[in-house]
């Protein structure tokens, strides 16, 4: 099984579309718990599903469950950042969901997993393929 991802922060939407374009990619999906802020740009939730289809042809589908809470980003943001303490709270409330089990294989398979940060070393996108790749085995993680 093959996973994408992709954060939308420092690209233009030529980048951003031109990186979706990836032989087995099918489907956008959208990780974030805010996806309708003006501040989301051309990744606010009906504009990014208009685009996924006329640029990249591919499904968008918004999956809040692989979301942080609110309380977890707030804390993170108060904490000045302490990644450690955000990944084992996120972590925490995934394994909580078991989205392992409640989310069905196919809807990731060939699915990019999207959020706001440019990279993926401190973003829960990379986090949750991780934890797919541990419960479901033989994932490979592609990062846009």
């Amino acid at each position: 099984m093959k996973i994408f991802t992709i954060g939308f922060t420092q690209k233009s939407a030529e980048q951003f579309f031109t990186r979706l374009n990836q032989p087995g990619l099918v489907r956008l999906i959208d990780t974030r718990l805010n996806n309708t802020s003006q501040l989301a740009g051309f990744t606010k939730m009906n504009d990014l599903r208009y685009f996924s289809r006329k640029i990249g042809n591919l499904d968008y589908l918004h999956l809040p469950q692989l979301a942080p809470t609110k309380d977890i980003l707030d804390a993170y943001r108060k904490n000045g950042g302490d990644w450690d303490v955000y990944e084992k709270q996120y972590l925490d409330l995934i394994a909580q969901r078991r989205i392992e089990t409640t989310i069905d294989r196919s809807v990731i398979e060939g699915g990019c997993l999207l959020c706001s940060e440019a990279t993926p070393h401190h973003c829960h996108r990379r986090l949750v393929a991780e934890y797919l790749g541990d419960k479901w085995g033989e994932v490979n993680i592609c990062h846009l």
